[in-house]
């Protein structure tokens, strides 16, 4: 083959791979929005958008990993929200309850698709969840709020702020929120309040 050749294919071959992955998760996004998360299998959606299984699966590995590309654009402005409220405006802790409170509202707008991504990460993927740029992105943001706080002088620097910050994430982990809310029927607010009160209670007493 010829080199002009070799090089129109290669573009032909990354075009089609570009509107694959385009077309699966057009047709991935109404499928949900038609049966639900949980209600739509990888299956039904190639077929849907016209791919084979192989090219399915090479593109998105299991549910979790489409779910996690579907939130990709949620999870940009998520990010460029967070980064413009919690960047040295105010007391630190104040913007620690603020930025907790906005991963609550991100789990409510999002739970479903935050549940299938939950979903994926078994067996040898258990500790996907934690090493995915996004849950790393949320950690890095706690403990440097916290370490803010300590530079503050508004919590004690003996404290184990990396320690601290997955254990506030662990309690917006978004099997434990979807169960506080759906099965306890407890309000987000009341889930929030608990949290201001437990970041409260790190405070230093002068």
């Amino acid at each position: 083959m010829a080199r002009g050749a070799a090089g129109t294919e290669t573009r032909k071959t990354r075009s089609d791979a570009v509107e694959n992955r385009r077309r699966i998760l057009e047709v991935a996004r109404e499928e949900f929005a038609r049966s639900g998360v949980e209600g739509t299998s990888m299956h039904r959606i190639g077929r849907a958008a016209g791919v084979g299984q192989g090219t399915l699966y090479r593109h998105f590995e299991h549910k979790g990993a489409l779910c996690s590309a579907l939130l990709s654009e949620e999870i940009g402005a998520f990010v460029g929200e967070m980064q413009r409220r919690t960047e040295g405006r105010g007391p630190a802790l104040g913007r620690l309850k603020w930025f907790l409170g906005w991963v609550a509202r991100f789990n409510e707008e999002n739970g479903p698709l935050l549940g299938a991504i939950r979903d994926a990460s078994s067996g040898g993927r258990r500790v996907e969840l934690y090493g995915n740029p996004f849950y790393e992105r949320l950690r890095n943001t706690v403990v440097e709020l916290l370490d803010e706080a300590v530079g503050e002088g508004e919590i004690s620097p003996e404290l184990d702020v990396e320690c601290l910050a997955d254990m506030f994430l662990a309690a917006l982990n978004i099997d434990l929120y979807l169960y506080q809310r759906h099965q306890l029927g407890m309000e987000r607010e009341r889930i929030m309040g608990a949290l201001r009160s437990l970041l409260d209670s790190l405070r230093v007493r002068v």
